[in-house]
């Protein structure tokens, strides 16, 4: 939070949908709603008329005690009696971070479906997305590196423009790449430079060979099919005992190299979630979100964040 890749009628849109939701249903308090979007259009997974585990993340990003304004509300104080207008935004960017068992679980396999696999989560919280994202991940016991080597196994379907610029960001860091033969051809054709290594079925002195040698600093592997999930598991095995970051999605990797970018340039600070937001609030207050007006001053706001 904030969303920084939605558009102002996309968020007016959410808003208005919860809104006309939580008034048919008559809820009082707190309501979850999941949304989707596929190609621009917002549809409604499911609403519960509940607190969910979103609650305190949301609370500790925008600085809004949401469990305790809804207990006021059910026992029947109301919006206006407790003053609240609108939805305050903090000039802050904060970042929520799965935590997997794995480490616990070392024979499981890693790839991940619509089932809940993780047993936690954790939020990394500063003035830029990259710094959050990087707070997130040291936070979820997976600190992104700094130097080394990237390993890169994509499915067809993410052999694209976007996939090649993600890698090329990685280069321009100073990192080296290596992939899987059909992966290498893809972003060779597409301008990056990199080494062809073994799938983890492909023989000796493949991939899993080589983190075993402590040549590789962290994982982009985007699975598709059983034959490649089960390359995956066994990376995803070595990538646990050797602590190696891995990645498994395109947008996980590009705020990777945005947050690896960032960190080099800062330094990381340790400040509660109090201090946060004392030194946020002496920016001015935050963004008011209720119209589509709102919404397009939000999204002109989330723009000056360094992202």
């Amino acid at each position: 939070l904030p969303p920084y890749n939605i558009t102002a009628q996309q968020l007016h849109t959410i808003i208005t949908y919860t809104r006309r939701l939580a008034i048919a249903l008559k809820v009082v308090g707190l309501v979850n709603v999941q949304y989707a979007m596929r190609d621009g259009v917002v549809y409604v997974l499911e609403v519960n008329p509940r607190a969910s585990r979103t609650v305190p993340f949301v609370s500790k990003a925008t600085g809004v005690p949401l469990a305790k304004i809804a207990a006021k509300l059910m026992v029947g104080r109301t919006l206006k009696d407790l003053d609240i207008r609108g939805y305050g935004w903090a000039k802050l960017v904060a970042v929520k971070e799965s935590v997997f068992p794995f480490n616990k679980f070392p024979t499981a396999r890693h790839f991940l479906g619509p089932e809940m696999r993780s047993t936690g989560e954790v939020m990394g919280i500063s003035d830029s997305f990259g710094v959050a994202f990087a707070k997130a991940s040291i936070a979820a016991g997976s600190p992104l590196p700094q130097t080394g080597t990237v390993f890169v196994s994509l499915n067809d379907s993410d052999k694209r423009e976007r996939s090649g610029n993600i890698v090329k960001g990685f280069v321009r860091l100073g990192f080296n790449i290596i992939a899987t033969e059909g992966t290498a051809k893809f972003l060779q054709r597409n301008g990056v430079a990199c080494k062809t290594v073994l799938k983890a079925s492909e023989g000796t002195l493949n991939i899993i060979d080589i983190m075993n040698n402590g040549w590789v600093d962290l994982i982009i592997n985007t699975p598709l099919g059983q034959i490649s999930r089960r390359d995956e598991h066994e990376i995803g095995r070595v990538a646990m005992e050797r602590k190696i970051p891995f990645i498994t999605t395109l947008s996980a990797a590009a705020s990777a190299a945005k947050s690896i970018e960032q960190i080099r340039k800062s330094q990381l600070t340790v400040l509660s979630v109090q201090e946060h937001h004392e030194l946020a609030a002496q920016g001015g207050e935050g963004t008011q979100i209720e119209t589509l007006e709102d919404c397009v001053r939000l999204v002109e706001y989330i723009k000056s964040f360094q992202m």
